[in-house]
């Protein structure tokens, strides 16, 4: 099967400390990829390289489909960006925006042509399917941790991204809200979507999914076995 993204000998370092190190790993196209491994080693930082967000400062390229996302031109990036949706731990909702015009930028950023009303149908439609039922009239600060992370998640989907980026995407859910949300992106790994997960959460890794990598001390190797993993608890 086809590799989406690769990294080639990648590292990056932040506050002169090494966080990856000389990292060569693919992931394969329309299949759910898990990074696991100790707090603190790396696995966050992994898949914000993998997703363009960061650069490898210590050598190294990350390529996507082939083409070095760090040399893409600006319609080339244009196109990565629509088709690649990442979830952040954090959520990271902008504080003086309300959750309407959050959800909204992407749209007017890749669908110039989309009319408001085509808009709001979109946004409400991407919300009410992440299982967020409040008014988007008010700003983040407004939410709980888990409401923020439902917000997060309908952004990500708004453009019916072919590739996803998730980083502890059920953390601070309930197990309803838990459950509801893996549902959601095992149905897009279904329909051939490329998946790429930091979870330590056991039973999401063994739902999601197809391939398991570990992180240890800035390096990056396949599992062998997902049951392996689980078994011997790494995380």
């Amino acid at each position: 099967m086809a590799e989406i993204i690769e990294l080639k000998n990648a590292g990056f370092s932040a506050q002169n400390r090494k966080i990856l190190q000389n990292v060569s790993i693919s992931f394969e196209a329309s299949k759910a990829t898990a990074i696991v491994g100790p707090s603190g080693g790396g696995k966050s930082t992994l898949l914000k390289l993998a997703a363009g967000l960061l650069v490898p400062d210590q050598g190294g390229e990350v390529l996507y489909n082939g083409k070095n996302i760090a040399h893409m031109n600006r319609a080339e990036t244009l196109e990565f960006r629509r088709e690649a949706a990442f979830v952040f731990q954090d959520s990271a909702l902008w504080a003086n925006q309300n959750l309407f015009q959050i959800l909204e930028l992407p749209l007017r950023i890749h669908f110039p042509e989309m009319t408001k009303k085509e808009r709001e149908k979109r946004i409400k439609s991407a919300v009410a399917e992440a299982g967020y039922k409040k008014d988007l009239g008010v700003r983040p600060s407004q939410l709980s941790m888990g409401e923020q992370k439902l917000i997060a998640f309908a952004r990500a989907m708004l453009c019916s991204p072919t590739l996803l980026f998730l980083d502890e995407w059920t953390e601070s859910l309930d197990e309803t809200a838990r459950d509801h949300l893996v549902n959601l992106v095992k149905i897009r790994r279904r329909e051939k979507a490329s998946i790429l997960f930091v979870s330590h959460d056991l039973r999401t890794i063994k739902d999601v999914a197809d391939d398991v990598i570990i992180i240890v001390d800035g390096t990056a190797t396949f599992a062998t076995s997902i049951d392996l993993i689980v078994d011997n608890a790494v995380f």
